[in-house]
Parts: C-alpha cells; structure tokens; sequence
C-alpha cells in the first residue's frame, strides 16, 4: 500500500532547541485552504507536553534573565537578518497554510521584520531612571523580566502575530511558550529555527501544539506568569477570565466591527479604493477589516465607485481563500440571511471557485445595501471579504451606530472636512481611529489595541506599552552618606 507524502513534514513541538515528537498525542490534519488539500499534520498534545516546555524555559530563565538587554537584543538583530534572508520561503509558508495572496503574505513577514526591528531599540526605551531625591539619596527604578510568558496565536497571521509578542517579551528577558494556532502550525517551527540560528539559548523559545486543551494548560499552569491572546471574543473571555483568576497577567484582543463612516465630501476614488481594500485584504480575516459601512446622506455615487473597485478583486488573483469550508459556508450564511431579510446584495462572492483549486475555500468580494442595524451582519464579526452598507441621515447617527457596538477595534471616517474628522475622532468608540484610511493599524513605535470588547485586559502587548505588561518595576533607594541629616527621608 503507497503511503501518502505530504508536502511538509509532520509538525512537531519545540522543546529546549530541539523538535520532539509526541507520539502520545492524537495528530489533525493541517489543510491548505488554497486547494483544501492536507499538506501536514499537527500533534494536540497533552498538559504532558506543556509541562516539558515550562521546565525548559524555567530552566533558560535565570542565565537569559541576567543577561543584559543589549547584549539579548544582538540575537535579534541576527534574526531581523534571517527573515530578510528567508522572506521567499516565509511568505510561501504563510501562503499555503492560512491562503493569502502571496502579496499579502509577503506583507506579512515585512510587518514581522519591522517587529523584531523594534524590539532592537528596546534598550534604548528600559534604561531606567535614576534620582537623587534628597541629600545623598538616590531612587532608582529599573524594568525587571515576569519569568516564564506565554502567546497564544490565531490562525489569520502566522508569522505576523507571533512577532507581536516573541521579539518583545523575549528581549526583555522573559522566557516563551508560543502556542500557534492549530490549523496553521507551520510557521511557528519554522521561526524557531531561524531563532535558534540567530543565537537564542534553549529553552528560551519553545512552540507546543495543540487546542483547547492546551489553553486551557496555559490558563492554568503555576509556572506561566502572563498569558497573551489573539482571536476571537468569545474565546477572549474565556481566556481572560480563567488566567486572571489564576493570578496571571493577561491581554486577550478579541474581534471587532470596524465601522466605516463615509460622509459625501469625500473624495470619491480615495475613499472607494481604501472601503475596498479594507473589507477584501487578507480575505476580511483580520479584525481591522471594515465591515460595515455607514453611508451618510447622498453617498450613492461613493457606493458606484466602490462596487466597481470591488469587481476587480478576484479569488485566486487578488483575493484569497477563507480558512476553512466551515468559514465560507458560515460567510456565505450571513450574506444569504440580510438577503432574505431584505438588504440589497450589489456584489455577490458566494459560490466563488478558482480553475484548477476547485478544493479550495474562496468567497468573493461582496457589497451588501441597504442592511439595517438589528441584522447579524451589521452587529456580527463575519470575518469574510464582505462589506454591510448602512444608511443614515446624519453623522450623528452614524456615531450612534458605531457606538452601540460591542466591539471596539478600529473606526475610520472619510472625508474632506477637517471639523467633520476632529467630530468622529472625539466621538467614536474605538481604540484606532482613521481618518481617510480604511485600516488604520498604528506602526511602531505605537501600540495595537482596541476598546470595549475587542480587548480585556490593560496595556499592549506590541509597541511601547508592550514594556508595561512584559515586565515589572524594581525600586531600589540607596544611601551611603551617614553625615546628611537634612530632613524626613533622610
């Protein structure tokens, strides 16, 4: 009997530097979602294997600890070289396990790179401070390591998203258990190699696979200090709840309704081009994605442009696939609900397949009129490459709609009055605001970060405030001048 050869070879943990085998584990099948064929496998492993790794990075801990930052950060600079090296094979990876366009995933990696780029000028941001704050005493305060972190990654970045904690956390001195998300686990073995290659000690980054089991280890665990999460919001809570009443740290980022306000002054082939490019990037699996827009007043000829801009977003050359039969299949439900609910479907993405990858899980481009507040796809994350337009009168009342939300990612307003700009700024409910810009992602050295439900948990785990969460403050007040009595504190 022929055995079947996969095209990559069965996923493994990474263990104190070294790829172990857990043949203990029951295997799930890791399936491109480009063509739905199975190209590996991945081990859920058990709370065994959890254990394994947590050993391993408490026992790196105390050399990497005692390191300083300036010399931790040079494996980084090594690495940031690595990737560069390696961007061909990492955007090809990215690719094939998630099913973005190669453009996309290639901006993927270069994202990861500006992430390890920041986290090489992160001495430069923990050097402390230092005060004589009376005659012959001095406070010092200094940024101290938790010990042993762990990420927990979802499955729309594989490279990206693990580089928002990694670099950071580990920088700082900390030791990390990544725990990739189980239907694209690839990624992750491959940054720990090129991270063990740049010079990282064992034991300092270790990847154990597996799913709800493993969160829940990860939650649990007395030996994990902090715990980050990416993914949706109803796992969020749950994450953030079971972590923080197991006394950890935790930033858990959930979904979003990103609201898109466009008023009739805007300019008409900016703002289209950006509506659109912002519901179809990544195939509308990122939670900046705008998958609402507000339309306010007399915006018909904006949603002529737009609807023409989206026919040109085509699956399989512009556009890729969704993550699995399951998500087009729930996509294309909530399409078909606001239909039968008496929205207006001006472009239609269901039913979408590509020559020569009829397996694959692709939804085309879709605009959908007239949707009212109450409908599931005007309140729900979707999670497609589908655009809910709503009208209303005023921009007030386009707030009004932003604000009752859940969610709390992003927000973005297209227009050309400043006044109109500085209003939605103010006013809308959102950690990230936009204005003429569909995705309004801060860059380093800025945080990512929603409101409301779209993050529990208080600082970042990206940018300057990612210091904040992955480490703790040292105050130490010294005095060595026995003869100064000058006053209280002294």
């Amino acid at each position: 009997m022929e055995v079947e050869v996969l095209k990559y070879p069965a996923v493994r943990n990474y263990v104190a530097g070294q790829f172990v085998a857990d043949a203990a584990a029951r295997s799930m099948d890791v399936v491109s979602p480009l063509s739905g064929a199975v190209i590996s496998t991945v081990p859920m492993s058990d709370t065994d294997a959890l254990n394994q790794a947590v050993e391993a990075a408490k026992a790196a801990y105390p050399a990497w600890s005692a390191m300083p930052i300036k010399e931790r950060v040079q494996v980084f600079y090594r690495y940031k070289t690595l990737l560069e090296k390696h961007m061909q094979e990492l955007t090809l990876l990215v690719h094939e396990e998630n099913g973005k366009t190669m453009d996309e995933a290639r901006a993927e990696v270069e994202k990861a790179i500006e992430l390890t780029e920041f986290a090489c000028s992160l001495p430069q941001l923990v050097s402390g401070e230092l005060l004589e704050v009376s005659k012959g005493v001095e406070c010092r305060a200094e940024r101290k390591p938790l010990g042993v972190v762990a990420s927990i990654a979802p499955f729309n970045f594989p490279n990206m998203v693990p580089h928002w904690t990694v670099p950071n956390a580990i920088a700082l001195g900390n030791c990390m258990i990544l725990k990739p998300s189980e239907q694209v686990p690839i990624s992750a073995g491959r940054i720990a190699e090129l991270l063990k290659e740049a010079g990282l000690p064992d034991g300092v980054f270790n990847v154990v696979n597996g799913d709800k089991e493993i969160v829940e280890a990860i939650c649990d665990h007395p030996d994990i200090q902090a715990v980050s999460f990416v993914g949706s919001t109803k796992i969020a809570k749950v994450v953030y709840r079971r972590a923080t009443n197991n006394l950890k740290r935790c930033v858990a980022l959930g979904g979003a309704k990103n609201h898109l306000l466009v008023l009739p002054d805007a300019h008409v082939e900016m703002t289209a081009s950006n509506v659109a490019a912002s519901m179809s990037g990544c195939a509308g699996q990122r939670c900046m994605a705008g998958s609402a827009m507000v339309a306010v007043g007399s915006v018909d000829h904006i949603i002529e442009k737009l609807v023409d801009e989206a026919r040109n977003i085509v699956p399989g050359k512009n556009l890729g696939s969704v993550i699995s039969r399951e998500a087009k299949e729930r996509i294309e439900r909530y399409i078909t609900e606001a239909e039968q609910a008496g929205a207006k479907v001006l472009l239609d993405g269901r039913g979408a397949t590509v020559a020569g990858q009829e397996g694959g899980y692709y939804v085309g481009a879709t605009v959908v009129d007239y949707v009212t507040p109450d409908m599931a796809i005007a309140r729900e994350e979707v999670f497609g490459p589908v655009l809910a337009i709503i009208r209303t009168k005023t921009l007030d009342e386009a707030l009004a709609i932003e604000n009752a939300s859940n969610y709390g990612n992003a927000a973005a307003v297209f227009t050309q009055s400043g006044a109109h700009a500085r209003y939605v700024m103010e006013n809308a409910s959102a950690g990230m605001i936009g204005v003429n810009i569909g995705v309004p992602v801060p860059r380093e050295p800025f945080s990512f970060g929603g409101w409301n439900e779209s993050k529990f948990g208080t600082a970042d785990i990206t940018g300057k405030s990612s210091i904040e969460f992955w480490t703790q403050i040292k105050k130490v007040t010294t005095k060595w001048n026995p003869e100064s009595r000058t006053n209280w504190m002294s």
